[in-house]
């Protein structure tokens, strides 16, 4: 969810009043832990590194991510700040970046006079707190290496133990519990917490401690279906208002092991309960089995409102599948009927089990690597396979906080360049979610019908497929209590995504 800190300030005051209304001690007690989402923690070297052909050079605790300044002057130094191997998500040999800490780390992305409010992230609502007498240290903090995957980032930086760690000294010091305040791919980090802890503490203590610990949880903006602009970035890169080429954000971009946390998946396929598995004795190797229920059979979308790929393929393989502009002519002018693209579709499944990437394998050189990347650091994940429907936590009070009203991506098109990697592909048609309908980019053309219905199963109609599961959203705040709400949209997160929500209602914490 972009912008709209008033709408999140006035929600939060709202949302807070309703949680210290509950809360049978004293509500000063409570402390407010902010997990920060995708690209919303500030980044620093730890490396020294000469860049020639600039008189700026990145020394230790230089800022990366974000220094604009350094960027449009040292553009190549900077990359090698940001990327990683994406095989082994180790640094890039001359320069290593890692996660400044505290509230710092999260207000401003590129603080300065013109910067700081164009970068401004958390910064606001911290003032907001600050302004109604909240105390320094009941806002916390937790940033996180946003490109590492959810097992690189205990591997390398424990960061799950310190997460624990952290709600356990918030517990000692202000003698309450904490309300978890998680934004985009934080809820995905906070997920993967709260499966982590199931296998860190012993079965009888795991409710007991999420009691003491975590007294509230509001997800703001969170893909729980996963997000569509995903696959843009993969694809053809995303520059997040950057002055940087769509080729570079996509270089940096797919290096990144959380480049494949976000992906659109079905919200009819789950994988075994690990924990399950675990403490019944099970063989713990076959964890990652993939199903999917009759629904996904049916379905001709996995949930969603359409494909989230369309791409034509070009009639070639491999190397030249990206040719030259040169290269084009040429075949242009050996056999202009040969070539034809051939069109194809894929769901959000087969995005996230990697059968999209297989299939264009031949066509795109990130395909393998990505393949590597989500089967390892996604499937064969030892807690969680985070590209599967979300169970609802075992948290006394939980709270979804969406933007409304603003068209949403749902699905793209994409065609062959003639370009050279990595700008080899290009989008080509959007599909907008608007009011329940969808949308055509370049023909502004009505999709599919005037509504879309709350169903349990998929109904087929005049030619058009509605889609499961969806209803449209109009409250900002929703609490999974079960309230039901009218409008959509958050403008990366689709409505299949915002209505899963109410899907949790369901599952009542026993």
């Amino acid at each position: 969810m972009r912008g709209g800190h008033v709408c999140i300030v006035v929600s939060f005051l709202l949302l807070l009043a309703a949680v210290s209304g509950e809360f049978a001690g004293d509500y000063s007690k409570l402390s407010g832990i902010i997990i920060p989402g995708f690209a919303s923690t500030q980044l620093r070297a730890w490396s020294i590194l000469d860049c020639p052909y600039s008189p700026l050079d990145f020394n230790p605790l230089d800022l990366v991510w974000l220094d604009t300044t350094k960027l449009l002057s040292a553009v190549n130094c900077w990359l090698k700040c940001m990327m990683l191997d994406p095989y082994n998500q180790t640094d890039h040999r001359e320069c290593k970046s890692r996660p400044d800490s505290g509230l710092s780390a999260i207000t401003e992305l590129d603080p300065g006079y013109i910067t700081g409010p164009l970068s401004s992230v958390w910064k606001e609502w911290v003032k907001w707190c600050i302004e109604f007498g909240i105390e320094a240290n009941a806002i916390i903090a937790v940033p996180y290496d946003w490109r590492l995957s959810p097992s690189k980032l205990e591997e390398r930086d424990l960061y799950f133990h310190k997460l624990k760690l952290t709600f356990e000294t918030a517990l000692k010091l202000r003698g309450g519990p904490s309300i978890v305040f998680a934004h985009s791919l934080g809820n995905n980090v906070f997920r993967y917490f709260l499966e982590w802890l199931k296998l860190e503490i012993a079965p009888k203590e795991y409710m007991r401690w999420l009691d003491d610990h975590i007294h509230a949880y509001f997800a703001v903006g969170a893909p729980l279906l996963g997000a569509i602009e995903t696959v843009k970035a993969t694809l053809s890169g995303a520059t997040f208002g950057l002055p940087v080429s769509e080729g570079t954000a996509r270089l940096m971009f797919n290096t990144f092991g959380s480049s494949m946390w976000m992906l659109p998946f079905s919200k009819y396929c789950t994988t075994d309960n690990v924990y399950r598995r675990h403490f019944s004795g099970g063989n713990r190797e076959n964890h990652h089995a993939y199903h999917c229920d009759e629904h996904e059979l049916q379905s001709n979308y996995s949930g969603w409102p359409t494909n989230i790929i369309n791409i034509d393929v070009p009639s070639i393989r491999g190397d030249e599948a990206y040719p030259s502009f040169v290269e084009i002519a040429q075949a242009n002018l050996s056999g202009m009927e040969c070539g034809f693209p051939t069109q194809l579709s894929f769901s959000a499944r087969e995005v996230s089990d990697g059968t999209f990437f297989k299939a264009i394998k031949d066509y795109d050189p990130d395909s393998e690597r990505l393949l590597h990347l989500l089967q390892k650091s996604y499937h064969d994940d030892p807690i969680l396979n985070p590209l599967t429907p979300w169970e609802r936590p075992p948290l006394k009070n939980i709270f979804c906080i969406y933007g409304i009203d603003s068209k949403t991506e749902v699905g793209y098109y994409f065609a062959p360049s003639g370009k050279p990697y990595p700008d080899n592909w290009i989008i080509t048609d959007v599909i907008y979610e608007i009011e329940g309908s969808l949308y055509s980019r370049i023909s502004n053309f009505l999709l599919l019908g005037q509504e879309i219905w709350l169903k349990e199963t998929q109904v087929q109609q005049v030619g058009m497929r509605r889609f499961a599961g969806a209803i449209p959203f109009t409250l900002l705040v929703q609490e999974l209590a079960g309230a039901k709400s009218e409008h959509n949209k958050d403008t990366t997160v689709a409505t299949a995504a915002l209505s899963y929500s109410l899907s949790l209602t369901t599952s009542v914490r026993a």
